[in-house]
């Protein structure tokens, strides 16, 4: 069959007497063990020639030969779009995502996804997670740009979601919200579930209806007063539930900037041409992924990033600090 790729590797001593599944598993890291219980199942992985169960204690010596098929047809596409690689090894790659860009398809969108320019980029990510989202182990809402990490092979896949679930992972955001919070930091306990009234947009529900969220935030800086203020608020997720910031700082009365979905009556500030020609040339909502921390999940090491706020939103900053001199 097209694409298959052949794998061979002879037992090293220290591994004998292993199960054939988890040492397998263990250098087939772009494969889950469950996908190569299923190789050696379909007769794709050979011991010395002969075929054998997934639970063969293998020994020293054994010649240990398989043969790799290409992803599922339902697989995702590989595109060959550019992409900002903040760092890259063996098993982690982050990237800088830009607004505009999906994360991985969905409704209405399939194309020109970060998940099909990593899959361009690595193709063996293809195996990793599941077809349509290879690779993706959290993700960056279309409009908002910034730091987001991606799995190369199964091993690190289920170390960061497994840290996402223990809510180990450090994810800090910067966002331009419109109006002036009272409080000059706190947090936003407040369920977060589909809005009853729109398919397209998320709300705070009652207690027992959504998923539990957790926001927590700091003011930074503050422009303006009245009803065409400004201020820009660093936010970090305890939870990572869908437009997450953008549902609970809009639930506050602050939507964030540029964001149609969430604004509600709030429109964009208006009587600045200057700042309405900014708004319009963000690209996506004013919220950028500043910050990421995590244990890698292979050598343990811990990783740390930052990411500047792009220009789209640092031009908006410079000129509301000018106008206020």
């Amino acid at each position: 069959m097209s694409g298959e790729r052949p794998w061979a590797q002879v037992v090293e001593p220290a591994a004998a007497g292993a199960r054939l599944d988890r040492w397998l598993a263990g250098r087939l890291t772009e494969l889950s063990r469950v996908r190569v219980q299923g190789l050696i199942a379909e007769g794709r992985v050979r011991v010395d020639g002969h075929a054998v169960k997934a639970a063969h204690r293998l020994q020293a010596g054994e010649r240990v030969e398989a043969v790799i098929p290409p992803p599922p047809s339902d697989g995702l596409l590989p595109e060959d779009v550019p992409l900002r690689i903040v760092h890259e090894d063996e098993h982690v790659l982050v990237v800088d995502k830009p607004p505009g860009m999906v994360t991985h398809p969905g409704a209405g969108r399939i194309e020109g996804t970060l998940a099909a320019a990593a899959l361009a980029h690595v193709p063996s990510m293809a195996a990793v997670g599941s077809p349509r989202r290879p690779g993706i182990v959290h993700r960056l809402d279309k409009g908002t740009s910034g730091l987001i990490v991606l799995a190369k092979t199964q091993a690190a896949y289920d170390g960061l979601t497994t840290q996402l679930a223990r809510r180990t992972v450090s994810r800090r955001y910067l966002a331009l919200a419109q109006g002036a919070p009272r409080r000059a930091e706190g947090m936003i306990d407040a369920p977060i579930g589909r809005d009853p009234r729109s398919r397209v947009r998320m709300a705070v529900v009652p207690a027992g209806r959504g998923k539990r969220a957790v926001t927590r935030y700091r003011v930074l800086e503050r422009f303006g007063t009245g009803a065409g203020a400004l201020t820009l608020i660093e936010c970090r997720l305890e939870t990572g539930r869908t437009h997450q910031i953008r549902v609970h700082l809009a639930s506050l009365g602050h939507p964030l900037l540029g964001d149609a979905t969430y604004r509600g009556r709030r429109g964009a500030p208006s009587g600045d041409a200057a700042l309405a020609t900014l708004v319009d040339a963000l690209g996506g909502v004013a919220l950028h992924a500043a910050g990421l921390a995590f244990t890698h999940p292979v050598t343990e090491a811990a990783m740390a990033f930052t990411c500047p706020l792009p220009d789209r939103i640092e031009q908006i900053l410079s000129h509301l600090r000018n106008r206020g001199r």
